[in-house]
This record gives C-alpha cells, sequence and structure tokens, in this order.
C-alpha cells in the first residue's frame, strides 16, 4: 500500500504508550536500532500466514502461548527451554485431539510492554507512573524507576535476538523430537492426580509405536525431530517496532521485523488510532483482540483496514469476554464477519477476562474460570456452524502458584510459594498440559460431530 509509512502512526492518537522526557537520546535509540538486523524475516511472516489461513479453515489449530510480560532479570536459557517445553507437549496433545497440524506461536522475543489499566498507582499514599514492562520501565516503585528510559529498547532487542537464536536451535536440533516430547507428557500423566488424562496418553503412546514399527522414526522422518516455532508480542511500543520495521526485497512490502506476529490489544484497537495504523501496513499475520466493548461497527472497520485485500491467515480475532459472557457477545462479532465475508482465524484467550483478586490479596486467575471460557468458545462455534481456530495463554514451563485450581490445586493460600510474575498471573507447566488435554478432548469431541454430520 504505497500511501502507507512506518512513521505515519506518529500522527494518530496514541493510547497507552511512554512519554520519554529527552528526546534527543530517544532519537538515538531509534537510529541505532533502525541499523540493527530484523529479528524475523519476510519469508517466515508469509510461511506463518500461511498456517494461519489452514486454522481459518479448520485444517490446522493455533497454539499461542507464554509469558503476560518477559522479564529482563527473569531472563535464562532455563527458562525459555522449559516454556517452549511445555508448549511442544501442548501441541502434540492437541495435535492428537485434533487431527490437524498444530500453528505453534510464542508469546517470546518481544513481550516486553504491557497495556495498563490506569497510567498511575498509588501506595502508601505516593503516586507514581505505572509499571509498563521491563522495556519502558522497572518494576520497583521508586520515582526512578518508573521514568521511561529509551535505552531499554536496546536491552529488549538484545535479550530477543538471544531468545530467537536459541529458539532456533531447540526447534531444530533434535530437542522437539517427538518421542522425547510425549516421555515428557508421560511423566504429567503418571501422577496419580493426572489419571484420567492417562487414557489419551495411552493411545498416543500407541501411535508413535505404530509410527515406529512402520519405520517412522527421527532418524528416517525429519518432521519428527523437527518443528517450526515462531514468536509473536503485543506491539504496543511504536517506536521500537518502526525502528526494526524493514521493506521485504521479495515483495517490496513493508515488514515488522520485531517478531512474525503482532497483535493489536484491547485497549489500543481505536480505528483511528497509532497502533491500527502501525499494523494496516506491514505484511505480518496480526492479532486482534477482541472484548465486551467490541463493537460491530468498530470490527468492519478494522477487519476492512487491517485485511483490506482479505486474506486467509492476515487476521487473526482474539476473543476475551470472561468466562459466563461468551454467548452474549461472542456471536454478534460471528455474524458481523459473516455478513462481511471475511477471511479471520477465531481465536479464543480465556485469561485476560477472568482475573480476579484472591481472598489473600493476589491478583489470580481460576483454572475452572479458563476452561469454562473455552468450552463457551467450542459451544458457540459448534452452534454457530463456524471453526475455533485456536487458543490464546498466557503461561509459562516454570512450577509457579500464579493460577488456582488444576490437577494440583492450587490455592488461595498457596499463590504466595512461588508468585514471581511482574504483571499478570500464568499458567504453570502442570495446568498448561491439563488444559492441552481438555481442549483436545473438545477438538476430539468436534472432529466426531462434523464426521458424524458428513455419514448423515
Amino acid at each position: 500500500m504505497s500511501e502507507w509509512q512506518k512513521s505515519g502512526w506518529r500522527q494518530k492518537p496514541r493510547v497507552q504508550m511512554p512519554d520519554y522526557l529527552d528526546q534527543e537520546a530517544l532519537n538515538a535509540v531509534e537510529a541505532q536500532l533502525s541499523k540493527y538486523p530484523p529479528l524475523v524475516f519476510a519469508g517466515e511472516t508469509r510461511t506463518l500466514k500461511a498456517k494461519l489461513g489452514a486454522a481459518s479453515r479448520g485444517e490446522a489449530f493455533l497454539l499461542q502461548g507464554g509469558d503476560c510480560a518477559e522479564s529482563f532479570a527473569e531472563f535464562s536459557a532455563d527458562n525459555i527451554r522449559d516454556t517452549f517445553k511445555v508448549m511442544l507437549q501442548m501441541a502434540m496433545v492437541l495435535t492428537f485431539g485434533a487431527k490437524v497440524p498444530v500453528v505453534k506461536v510464542g508469546r517470546m522475543a518481544g513481550q516486553f510492554a504491557k497495556p495498563r489499566s490506569a497510567p498511575t498507582e498509588t501506595v502508601g499514599g505516593v503516586e507514581l507512573p505505572s509499571y509498563r514492562g521491563d522495556i519502558i520501565n522497572e518494576l520497583d516503585f521508586t520515582e526512578v524507576s518508573r521514568v521511561p528510559d529509551p535505552d531499554k529498547m536496546l536491552q529488549a532487542y538484545t535479550q530477543a535476538a538471544a531468545t530467537l537464536n536459541l529458539l532456533r536451535a531447540f526447534s531444530k536440533g533434535g530437542y522437539a523430537d517427538v518421542h522425547h516430547v510425549h516421555a515428557w507428557t508421560l511423566g504429567f500423566t503418571d501422577q496419580d492426580e493426572a489419571e484420567k488424562y492417562r487414557d489419551m496418553a495411552n493411545r498416543i503412546s500407541d501411535t508413535l509405536d505404530f509410527m515406529t514399527a512402520a519405520g517412522m522414526t527421527a532418524e528416517t522422518t525429519h518432521d519428527l525431530s523437527t518443528v517450526d516455532f515462531y514468536t509473536s508480542h503485543e506491539s504496543l511500543l511504536l517506536e521500537y517496532e518502526e525502528a526494526l520495521t524493514r521493506v521485504d526485497s521479495t515483495t517490496g512490502q513493508w515488514v515488522a521485523g520485531s517478531g512474525h506476529m503482532i497483535w493489536i490489544g484491547d485497549r489500543t484497537r481505536q480505528p483511528d488510532g497509532a497502533h491500527v495504523e502501525f499494523a494496516r501496513g506491514v505484511q505480518n499475520p496480526i492479532g486482534l483482540k477482541c472484548g465486551p466493548t467490541t463493537t460491530a461497527e468498530d470490527l468492519k472497520v478494522l477487519m476492512s483496514k487491517l485485511n483490506p485485500e482479505n486474506e486467509a491467515g492476515r487476521l487473526t480475532l482474539i476473543a476475551r469476554f470472561g468466562a459466563g459472557s461468551v454467548a452474549e457477545h461472542l456471536p454478534r462479532l460471528i455474524k458481523t464477519v459473516q455478513e462481511e465475508g471475511a477471511n479471520v482465524v477465531w481465536s479464543c484467550d480465556p485469561m485476560h477476562g477472568n482475573t480476579i483478586k484472591s481472598s489473600t490479596g493476589y491478583k489470580t486467575r481460576p483454572f475452572d474460570s479458563v476452561l469454562r471460557e473455552v468450552r463457551e468458545f467450542f459451544q458457540i462455534h459448534a452452534a454457530e456452524g463456524t471453526i475455533p481456530g485456536g487458543v490464546h495463554f498466557e503461561m509459562t514451563g516454570q512450577d509457579v502458584t500464579e493460577c488456582t485450581g488444576g490437577v494440583r490445586a492450587v490455592t488461595d493460600e498457596d499463590l504466595s510459594d512461588r508468585y514471581h510474575t511482574a504483571c499478570d498471573p500464568r499458567l504453570n507447566e502442570s495446568q498448561s498440559l491439563e488444559l492441552a488435554f481438555l481442549v483436545a478432548e473438545e477438538l476430539s469431541a468436534r472432529r466426531a460431530q462434523n464426521q458424524s454430520a458428513a455419514v448423515g
């Protein structure tokens, strides 16, 4: 689109972004970043778009997950490995349930900025600017820590590059061997609390045993030992996004070089706002969070702006309503999409609408509420005859205690044990894998219904 410029967002209303005090320092950081290599490449984004196109038709399923906000302090190879590992396990279970490929997209290597419900927060009578993620300011509640620092963008870039380097090594270097992944999953189902998931795990084992007997091993079949893994984040800090945007030499189109997929949050989806203006001009797959306040008219305008060619796989609508509210909001948005004849991937974010304050004062998300919203999402799509194309979780491979419930039954009193998140509560390894088994059951039931309808 010739009329689009990567700096065009600067003439639009901006929300949820910091006001840097030192313009000269900001300019210097942007100039430096603009010389750095992109973190991802145009061909990778096109491949991901094609796979998401398959998800929009029910020929694949999207699994998107990772940290609520990546941390500089918590950055380590072990943490990256553990989150990657549990996503592989979830993907294998979902593949078995859906009987289609699972598109694996991490909230990693770029998820450093977070929108906030208020620009300031008050502690002990002291009011300071809100923490907006490590790419902008610091979590410590001091006046100095909360000042936006443009140099943090350079640290974010370095961490993202190192994360991507490790992810590429893990995904192509044998760590993702399907037999290793399933062995890890068997460790989960061997627990007494997870006994109800053992039957599906055993059926996966039987399938792998058959494949081995038929000569399909990691040595003979490359696809059994490697995976394609993509990165994504909310494109909130547009100075960072613009600096890493490049022209694709193959197509002449602009590409956001910060991540394979970027999304627009529920607080930044103003049709005439800066974030929509930036996202509409890059060829990456785009996610759009849709909450209870998303109107039909806004959605029509947003779909037209963000996907004017109506490309399959270009736009993923990430529904986030809260358990008990899906039936009120999702059908009207589905109707809007159908009226427009729009190509979209429907994904379910059951995290953001189910955040509560626990009896012990911690922000948490009950596992049962998360599961209930996922089930409601599938039920509505079944009733509407549309395709539930994916799920979107805030999760970690670490053994944290941030969300209550699950087979290990984390209670309100347990939250203080290992509550490590800087922003929102995340599912831990056990809860993530349990949710994958439960979603796989939904996918398997949907597949059986479709086959029955086809025979009938």
